[in-house]
């Protein structure tokens, strides 16, 4: 990997959902977690609707950087909904989960799960977060989008579910100060008014200043697709 040497555990790569850590093919995951462990950093992803949610909630809850976690195995650690997180003095707030429009196609506890929705505890404790740093983070990491953000880029609502999610998020949206906004989700690259960023392919660098660590921002490994994870682009070429 190219400038391999210069990264270590302390410093973080950030992927936005549908990553397959617990994935729904055992080949699939054991594959996806081995690109992630030979990686030279640590890796921090948000969970999408394309997740094992009842596995990846059998882990034990921790906490990390001021927020609440699952510690998958060393080096790679799910940021849960609905948290703040402080690295390095920069605040993250984050929350995953989103709608699965081919649902029907798909088998309840195999490769589907209810949990891609979140849960009313889980919308509860993000405001309850976000209240105790007075709305105010530096990035807001999610899987789905705002509802003003997702129409905008041409995505109606496929359930209830869907249109309670972006609506929470739409508030937090218009409530909260940051300075920019990633998600994943919709397969896209694009730009939403200067601060929403939709990422599929791009890969940014958030500089937490001088002598400070370098998180990455990458969109998913595009999981559960035997054939995606194996061509995934190599994730820190960008430094």
């Amino acid at each position: 990997m190219e400038h391999e040497d210069e990264y270590s555990e302390d410093d973080y790569l950030i992927i936005l959902g549908d990553v397959g850590v617990c994935g729904f093919s055992p080949t699939v995951e054991k594959e996806t977690r081995q690109i992630l462990r030979e990686l030279p950093v640590t890796v921090l992803f948000i969970d999408g609707n394309h997740e094992h949610h009842q596995r990846l909630n059998e882990y034990p809850v921790d906490q990390w950087m001021g927020g609440k976690v699952h510690f998958i195995e060393p080096g790679i650690i799910h940021l849960m909904r609905g948290q703040v997180y402080d690295i390095e003095g920069t605040r993250f707030f984050t929350f995953g989960g989103a709608y699965s429009i081919d649902r029907s196609f798909r088998t309840e506890g195999v490769d589907w799960f209810p949990e891609e929705i979140p849960s009313q505890e889980e919308y509860e404790e993000g405001i309850r977060n976000l209240e105790k740093h007075d709305y105010k983070v530096d990035y807001i990491l999610t899987h789905s989008a705002p509802r003003e953000v997702a129409a905008a880029l041409g995505y109606g609502e496929e359930s209830a579910g869907e249109i309670v999610l972006r609506r929470y998020l739409q508030q937090i949206a218009d409530e909260a100060e940051y300075n920019m906004w990633f998600f994943g989700h919709f397969h896209e690259d694009e730009v939403v008014e200067d601060t929403f960023c939709a990422m599929l392919d791009e890969i940014v660098v958030i500089d937490l200043g001088i002598n400070r660590r370098v998180p990455s921002i990458w969109p998913a490994l595009r999981s559960p697709s035997p054939h995606s994870v194996r061509s995934v682009p190599q994730p820190l070429r960008i430094c």
